[in-house]
Order: C-alpha cells, then structure tokens, then sequence
C-alpha cells in the first residue's frame, strides 16, 4: 500500500473558515485546490462592490496569495470555476481571467449563480491547480 502524501491546509484567518470549517487552500502531494474565493478583504469589506471585473482581479490577487502559500503559482492551474450572479457581467469578468492566465488557458467552467453570501459579492472562483516541477 502507498503512503499517503503529506497534507497542507493553508488559512487566509477570515472568520468563515472557522465558522464553516474549511481551509482557503489545501495541497496533497502535487495536487493544489483553492476554496471558492470572493472579493472579501481580510476586514471583512468588499473589494469594488459593483464591479465585476474588479472583484475578479482582487479574487485572482487572493487566489495566487493561496498557491503561493502551497508552493504554487498562477501557471499551474489546471481548472477555474467561476460564479457570477449576473452572466451579463461575463466579459469583464472574461476580460480579468484572461489577463491573469494569459496563455496559460486552464480549463474554465462559468455560470450564473442566483447569489452569492453578500449582496455586494458578484463574482466567486474556485481553482484546482498541480505542480509539475
């Protein structure tokens, strides 16, 4: 039988993460998964409230901050899901994924959500990511 490979479960110390009980990002071997991440700042304020593209830039920020803390970085994502209470918003949301991943084009899921926790949250993404070195 395999050993299993060594857990890492990195925490950004937002009170959600306690109250809900999960982590912001979790690495298992080469494997980096990252929480549904929203616009939200660490005091709890909502980064460009009627702004979608912002919001993504700020998520995407949080996000890398996550891989980071695993030993991974924005190229080895595989994967985006990304959450949008109103699809309208899809090309400045489209317009930041793109300037953050550029041509590492990982696969990407996008869909409308009836909401989200906060009223002023317009946008959440998720990411699965894999280190090849």
């Amino acid at each position: 039988m395999a050993a299993l490979s060594a857990r890492q479960n990195v925490f950004s110390g937002t009170s959600w993460e306690d109250a809900v009980g999960y982590s912001r990002a979790v690495r298992i071997g080469n494997r980096i998964v990252v929480s549904g991440t929203t616009a939200v700042d660490a005091g709890g304020k909502v980064a460009s409230p009627r702004d979608a593209g912002g919001q993504t830039r700020s998520i995407i920020d949080k996000i890398e901050t996550g891989l980071a803390a695993c030993g991974g970085s924005l190229s080895d994502v595989a994967r985006t899901r990304i959450f949008l209470t109103d699809i309208d918003n899809w090309v400045s949301v489209g317009a930041a994924h793109q300037e953050a991943f550029g041509e590492i084009r990982p696969a990407a899921t996008m869909v409308e959500v009836s909401r989200l926790i906060d009223p002023d949250l317009l946008v959440e993404i998720e990411v699965d990511a894999e280190l090849t070195a």
